[in-house]
């Protein structure tokens, strides 16, 4: 019997590495939680080798924005206020806006843009795309049907500090607990949405994810669950463990939850990959909890998880004002509870273009 457990366990360990070999691990993992009552919250984590230099700004309505392209640029004004983490205080990473939509970028190796030039459609910095969402939309169903119509060219260049072009794809998810997916796969637009596409991680594209984690959910998670940090593999266990959990309760004791399974497929401190910087330990994670309005923020170097609170804001466009939470190298300021009050009147980041 015994034999017989170890022989299956083996076969099932083999097939997983076949599988999952041609696909390298990179940053990041994605996914909402639908619970009962309409208990919607979506966590991501930030994995990256370096300091990503990441700060928390409050930006309020009314702000007019670029698309940092050059003349033929993309311009708005942002409908919506909006909680943001930054990346090198160039880019907006995460975030959420007043109406409970969540933007989240994510590394995608194959990420492919149209090609941008004066003949082209306005350009959209790739360091301002979740911005644009959190400032124009209030759902998923709404950004998509504007997105769907493609009114911009993504402009990519190097990560900053770094001889490595950026190449990512965004995730929105809203109150209803909809969600969608949006990659550049040969310079083609796609967009994966519905309420089930509730995790995402990296490579491969998101289709072949969902392909992959089809071969897990036939072994099923209280089988077997893959292990490693590679994308594929936090998929599989994010996807079984964020449904797994209790889907009703008491709402904090579900936060509990879903931020064990955010942690779960987390990447220990000091693990990284050489010359893979997007296969590295975990910086940072985020939780909103759209039903009450908290935006999460929890720290690898320190010991506390501390909140904003959205509706204890001001976005309004004529008093709302331009706030910073400075986290620090490395995002070792140490808060804790409601650090709605310890934001900073600042200027607004600028946002990295060409």
């Amino acid at each position: 019997m015994q034999s017989n457990i170890l022989g299956r366990f083996a076969a099932i360990t083999l097939i997983g590495i076949q599988v999952m070999t041609p696909y390298q691990a990179n940053a990041c993992t994605r996914m909402v939680y639908l619970g009962e009552g309409g208990n919607v919250i979506t966590a991501r984590s930030m994995d990256w080798k370096y300091d990503i230099g990441t700060n928390l700004y409050i930006l309020p309505r009314g702000i007019s924005r670029s698309g940092e392209a050059g003349p033929n640029s993309i311009n708005w004004t942002a409908k919506y206020g909006s909680v943001v983490a930054t990346g090198y205080d160039v880019s907006t990473t995460d975030g959420a806006n007043e109406a409970g939509l969540v933007a989240n970028l994510l590394w995608l190796t194959e990420s492919e843009y149209p090609k941008f030039d004066a003949g082209s459609k306005p350009g959209l910095t790739i360091a301002a795309w979740a911005q644009y969402a959190l400032d124009n939309f209030a759902t998923v169903s709404e950004a998509v049907a504007a997105l769907e119509k493609e009114p911009f060219t993504i402009v990519t260049d190097n990560v900053p500090g770094q001889n490595r072009l950026t190449t990512l794809h965004l995730s929105l998810s809203d109150s209803s607990g909809d969600s969608a997916i949006v990659e550049y796969v040969n310079g083609k637009q796609i967009i994966h949405h519905g309420r089930q596409y509730q995790v995402m991680t990296n490579s491969p594209t998101y289709d072949e994810q969902l392909a992959l984690n089809t071969y897990w959910e036939g072994i099923g998670g209280t089988v077997f669950l893959p292990g490693t940090s590679r994308a594929a593999d936090r998929f599989a266990r994010a996807s079984f463990l964020i449904k797994a959990i209790p889907q009703s309760g008491e709402p904090d004791r579900t936060l509990a939850s879903v931020f064990g399974v955010i942690r779960n497929v987390s990447v220990p401190l000091g693990i990284s990959a050489q010359d893979q910087p997007e296969l590295s330990s975990t910086r940072w994670r985020t939780v909103f909890d759209h039903k009450r309005d908290l935006y999460f923020f929890e720290s690898a170097m320190t010991p506390n998880t501390f909140w904003v609170d959205l509706k204890k804001i001001d976005f309004s466009k004529e008093t709302g004002k331009v706030k910073r939470l400075d986290l620090g190298a490395d995002q070792a300021h140490t808060f804790a509870g409601d650090a709605t009050v310890d934001f900073k009147d600042a200027e607004p980041f600028p946002f990295q273009g060409l």
